[in-house]
Parts: C-alpha cells; sequence; structure tokens
C-alpha cells in the first residue's frame, strides 16, 4: 500500500483528491516561477509566487501529515523568506538549487499518483545555497 492509499484510508477522499489536484498545478508551475527568477523585473513576483507555493504545500502536507513534504517545504519556506527580505539579485546557484527542489516535489508527485511511498528527501537539497552572496 503507497500513500495515495494511505492518506485515502486515513481522510475523507475528496479531501485527498483536492490535495493531489492542486498539488499537481502547483509542480506544474514552480519551474516556470524559478526559471523567472534570473529575470530581473520577475524577481520580485516570482519568489512572492514560490513563497505562498511552498507555504500551501507546507500546510496541506502537514494536515496530511506527510512529514518529509512537510519538513521539505518548511526548510525552503524559509530560505524564500530570506530572499524576499533581500535586495540582491538571485544568484545561478540559487535557482539551482530551487530546480532540485522542484525535482524532488515532481518525484512526489508520481510517488502519489502510483501510490508508492515517497521517495527519500536527497540530502543534498538541505544544504542551502549562499543567500548572502547574491551576485549573477
Amino acid at each position: 500500500m503507497g500513500v495515495r492509499s494511505d492518506l485515502e484510508a486515513s481522510f475523507d477522499f475528496d479531501i485527498v483528491d483536492e490535495f493531489f489536484d492542486h498539488y499537481s498545478m502547483m509542480i506544474e508551475s514552480m519551474e516556470v516561477m524559478i526559471i523567472d527568477l534570473s529575470k530581473p523585473a520577475m524577481q520580485k513576483r516570482s519568489i512572492d509566487e514560490l513563497f505562498r507555493v511552498f507555504h500551501n504545500i507546507k500546510s496541506a502536507s502537514g494536515y496530511l501529515q506527510l512529514n518529509s513534504m512537510h519538513k521539505l517545504a518548511s526548510f525552503v519556506e524559509d530560505a524564500l523568506e530570506e530572499l524576499r527580505a533581500s535586495q540582491n539579485p538571485i544568484t545561478q546557484e540559487t535557482i539551482d538549487w530551487l530546480l532540485s527542489i522542484s525535482d524532488m516535489f515532481a518525484k512526489w508527485q508520481d510517488d502519489i499518483r502510483l501510490d508508492k511511498e515517497l521517495s527519500k528527501i536527497n540530502f543534498s537539497l538541505l544544504k542551502l545555497p549562499d543567500l548572502e552572496q547574491q551576485t549573477l
């Protein structure tokens, strides 16, 4: 039995289905928002949108007790909050890190869709890029 079966056994089917639908939409838009961080005119908007996406994932995964997803979303949300407070441009290193994060969340989307266990977090994702030195 995989993660989707576990969720459906513990929560109302409509809640699980709605989570998966919203999660899928957020995953689909995440990569575009991350790539837009390389465009100075789009940075603030993209950071704000990404922050909302990860905040929503954190909240929903916490409610559904998807602990790995909740912890990583919280970790990324904190990093994005730091980026939001900074006036410096976003580095390519940060963009690459966020793209790797996006890949992890996409992998979890596949795990849910295929009713598998959630894949383990690649620990390299837990090493923050240098958020202080923000030069391209």
